[in-house]
């Protein structure tokens, strides 16, 4: 049962931000980032906030759990690592919900503390993914799950500094957030069985 708590953070995810997006009155999923939608001072800031960030977060960080606990206790140690760095993102991603943004002060405390739960979930992210591809080397289960995760943290990664440059913000954090999803989505499925 765990293995679907990644699926289902992505779509919980995917249905706050569009109907949280909806009712916010002015709100361009095209030109604002999806931060503001939880933001202090927002209509329906803290639920967003519990259902765009907390709980896909506590969800990610099941589905990252599920993959520590498939581990066998031989697996390499970069393995067990990148498992943990992971559970380190999903719990970064729900810190987002819990510290949000200031709309009235975007440069204050608040705000610097969102900033750092986000890269810290992005960085947390790209770590284990990488740390999941050095362990696969010696585990070939785990190198189709590996290879996902690879991929979509590069796609993240360019996302959040590469594609800023060329895209709006708004589109190149959602894009960042469309790599991880597809993680969450595809690791149910690649997880090798309990070992």
């Amino acid at each position: 049962m765990w293995g679907w708590a990644g699926p289902v953070a992505a779509v919980v995810w995917l249905l706050a931000v569009f109907g949280f997006g909806m009712r916010l009155e002015g709100y361009d999923q095209l030109r604002h980032p999806v931060s503001l939608l939880g933001a202090h001072g927002v209509p329906g800031g803290t639920a967003f906030s519990m259902l765009g960030f907390v709980l896909p977060g506590i969800l990610a960080a099941v589905a990252a759990l599920d993959l520590a606990l498939r581990m066998p206790v031989t697996a390499p140690r970069a393995l067990r690592v990148g498992g943990q760095m992971l559970l380190l993102a999903a719990v970064a991603f729900a810190a987002m919900g819990l510290l949000p943004l200031d709309v009235e002060d975007i440069e204050n405390r608040a705000s610097q503390y969102h900033a750092s739960a986000w890269l810290l979930w992005l960085v947390g992210f790209s770590a284990g993914a990488l740390a999941l591809r050095l362990g696969s080397a010696r585990d070939a289960a785990w190198r189709p799950l590996a290879n996902l995760a690879v991929g979509c943290a590069l796609w993240s990664l360019c996302s959040a500094f590469l594609f800023e440059i060329a895209l709006p913000v708004a589109m190149a954090q959602r894009l960042a957030f469309l790599g991880w999803l597809v993680w969450l989505l595809g690791a149910a499925r690649l997880a090798p069985a309990r070992g």
